[in-house]
């Protein structure tokens, strides 16, 4: 692997050889990983391999214990979107949908305590594209699980430019709602260019959408196309080729 300290063309996240982990202790080792413009990346593997930690360093969370994460200029604060696990505390948020939409602007750059009406436009139109603008003045804690993993992505989507990084996005939800929101990421991926990184554990989902794997073992890592991952050992156990 070229270990290159630059960027590739259409690039807008890579991993050099990185390490992560907590207290000089590695999780995940000497990782190379390439995120582009317009990639669908799902992220699988086993339970306590490093999904979630890579997520938080992809996000600048977490340093790398070595190696070198580089970013694209233009995924800047407010180019990235992220959709966390929710909790039972963020099910229970006592606001309106349009107030928990509009606080996805709350790190942009240059915020000043109030919205822009351009902001307020965003937010709007953000939800009406996930088909829950009927919903703004609703308190969100009234709403089925799949209106608010909807009123999250437009929350997600008013961060984001260029990147949506998504942690499990389908726990809790019922099979019509998480193929809704299927839908709905592959929407934004091929029709409006978005860069989609997702953590998951449904893999005929991840198979069925994603344009790479990622597949993190306690031994080693995979990257490669949804065919090349099939042809490969991980695939071939993990991904129910024939």
């Amino acid at each position: 692997m070229n270990h290159t300290t630059e960027l590739m063309e259409n690039e807008l996240i890579g991993c050099r050889d990185v390490s992560l982990g907590y207290e000089g202790r590695a999780i995940l080792e000497h990782l190379d990983l390439s995120i582009r413009a317009g990639d669908y990346l799902c992220i699988v593997g086993e339970n306590g391999s490093g999904k979630s930690t890579l997520l938080k360093s992809l996000l600048g969370l977490l340093s790398p214990l070595s190696g070198e994460i580089l970013r694209a200029p233009e995924l800047k604060r407010g180019a990235i979107g992220y959709l966390p696990q929710q909790t039972r505390a963020q099910k229970d948020f006592p606001a309106t949908v349009q107030e928990v939409v509009l606080s996805g602007f709350l790190n942009s750059p240059g915020f000043h305590f109030f919205y822009t009406p351009a902001q307020k436009s965003a937010a709007m139109m953000n939800l009406g594209k996930l088909g829950v603008l009927e919903l703004k003045k609703r308190c969100y804690r009234e709403l089925s699980g799949g209106q608010q993993q909807r009123v999250l992505l437009a929350r997600a989507l008013c961060a984001a430019s260029r990147l949506l990084i998504l942690d499990e996005p389908i726990t809790g939800l019922d099979p019509a709602a998480a193929q809704d929101l299927y839908k709905t990421l592959r929407y934004l991926n091929e029709k409006e260019g978005m860069a989609v990184v997702m953590v998951t554990h449904d893999m005929p989902a991840a198979l069925a959408n994603g344009k790479t794997i990622l597949h993190i073992g306690h031994r080693r890592t995979f990257q490669g196309t949804v065919a090349e991952y099939l042809a490969s050992p991980e695939g071939r156990r993990f991904g129910g080729a024939k």
